[in-house]
């Protein structure tokens, strides 16, 4: 039986405190025995170790996982490194079929292809993926995740929300670059849009397409990231086999009570009937998995419910949201720059940092009705001034999406669109604004983040709506009362 990794210094000290039962958890499950537990959690920390420091070397430091993920990834590529090398025979025989199929390779494949959630983890700065793990897969209270990473306390759940938006962010931004097939990508915005809303349902098509496509499920459990699903979406597309079994296992670790002493080297090897008994809890770790797994594909069919909108867009966004001492301003209010979903975990809550790395923050607020003081614009009478481009982005038998974009002419503190349908259309979500319709007239009022437009400058929000029969344009387009000119 090896040793326990020994340490060299305070960093790896730590490291071995923070990160060792999780990586001896992990190796139990990849293993047929527990003695071969304890020796491949020591070969991966100790490859973990040595990345950990190869990452921090050199003048420009290499953005890498934080370290927990990191380390249980080192526990897959040695497991892969034994089956390779003739050590196959320790592993568990599940884990030995993964490794010989095309799901492993997916982690170590094109960067294009690898899973979602790896490559919107590996996007975000350190301490946000530390949070997001830390708090999500790991299930460790958030006070707890706090003084760990030097947090405030008092604040740590809203940074937790904040960080899940970006992460949706990331995620959004992988998806649209990944390879895919035409029906795929014709579903993108659509998936995009629905995961957004904490009420609009997936259209039957949709639902069906999800059931058969693992790449877009995969999407999609990444984009609702308040609807309970994102643990497991972590687990399994940074962990890779037996991630949601690691799940299932951290979460009874933190229940009080549940966590079960380390196997330990008596010297004398393990008796047969202990060694069983450790077989069949691991057996049963697996199956559950699969259970979890077959649940987490009925729940990518069914409706999409759950939290509010979520995310904020802005490339420039690299600053960590658990930067400890971080201090977050409120973002100043800047017309959207598309008309894409774009939304942040509460329209009470703070946007995406400003500084001199990114002089244009985007909002995170989500759809809120416009509070005090009615919409400025052009005195009665006079022209408004302005122009609307209507886009119908998707359609589907029963609904669509589509977006407004409008150019004023003159600077605005605040602004209410409204239009008529002429075919019955109802809206039933919107973002970047708040809606209300009254018969077959709809209004469209700011949102508090967006409320303020320069002028000559442009404003803009999506929704989704549906229709029968017919899906004709809207006309008699008003800003604040007054008529617009339709582009």
């Amino acid at each position: 039986m090896p040793d326990l990794p020994s340490t060299k210094d305070a960093t790896e000290a730590a490291l071995f405190a923070e990160c060792w039962d999780a990586v001896l958890s992990y190796a139990d499950l990849c293993t047929a025995a527990p003695a071969a537990a304890r020796q491949l959690a020591a070969e991966a920390f100790a490859l973990g170790l040595r990345e950990f420091r190869a990452a921090d070397a050199g003048p420009s430091r290499v953005p890498r996982l934080p370290a927990t993920p990191l380390l249980l990834t080192a526990v897959r590529v040695t497991a892969a490194s034994w089956e390779s090398g003739g050590l196959g025979h320790k592993l568990d025989p599940d884990l030995r079929l993964w490794l010989n199929s095309g799901k492993a390779a997916r982690h170590t494949g094109p960067p294009l292809h690898r899973p979602l959630a790896l490559r919107g983890l590996r996007d975000l700065q350190e301490p946000d993926a530390a949070l997001l793990w830390l708090a999500e897969v790991e299930a460790l209270p958030l006070p707890v995740v706090a003084r760990r990473l030097g947090l405030d306390p008092r604040t740590a759940a809203d940074e937790l929300d904040q960080v899940r938006s970006l992460f949706r962010d990331r995620c959004h931004r992988a998806h649209l670059d990944t390879p895919m097939d035409a029906q795929c990508r014709s579903y993108a915005r659509l998936l995009d849009a629905v995961t957004r809303s904490p009420a609009a349902e997936a259209p039957g098509d949709l639902s069906r397409h999800l059931a058969t496509c693992v790449e877009c499920a995969e999407a999609a459990a990444c984009l609702r990231v308040h609807g309970g699903g994102l643990p497991a979406a972590l687990a399994g597309g940074v962990i890779g086999w037996g991630g949601l079994a690691y799940l299932e296992r951290r979460r009874a670790a933190e229940t009080p009570g549940a966590r079960t002493p380390a196997p330990r080297d008596t010297g004398t090897g393990e008796p047969q009937e202990a060694a069983a008994r450790a077989k069949v809890v691991r057996g049963g770790l697996l199956a559950a998995a699969v259970l979890l797994s077959a649940l987490a594909l009925a729940v990518s069919m069914m409706p999409f419910g759950g939290s509010a909108p979520d995310t904020a867009r802005g490339d420039d966004d690299r600053r960590p949201v658990a930067d400890p001492g971080l201090s977050l301003p409120s973002p100043s209010p800047t017309p959207p720059a598309s008309a894409s979903p774009s939304h942040g975990p509460s329209a009470s809550r703070t946007g995406t940092r400003s500084g001199p790395g990114n002089p244009d923050p985007e909002p995170q607020g989500t759809t809120a009705s416009t509070a005090g003081g009615g919409p400025s614009g052009p005195a009665p009478g006079e022209p408004a001034g302005c122009r609307v481009h209507y886009d119908v982005v998707n359609q589907w038998p029963d609904g669509f999406e589509a977006a407004v974009t409008v150019t004023t002419a003159r600077a605005l503190d605040a602004w209410r669109v409204a239009w008529t349908y002429r075919d019955g259309q109802r809206v039933s979500q919107m973002w970047d604004a708040t809606a209300a319709q009254d018969g077959s007239r709809v209004t469209a009022t700011a949102a508090d983040y967006n409320r303020s437009v320069p002028a000559h400058g442009r404003l803009s929000f999506g929704f989704i709506a549906s229709w029968q029969d017919e899906n004709s344009p809207p006309d008699d387009f008003t800003l604040n009362g007054h008529a617009c000119a339709v582009a």
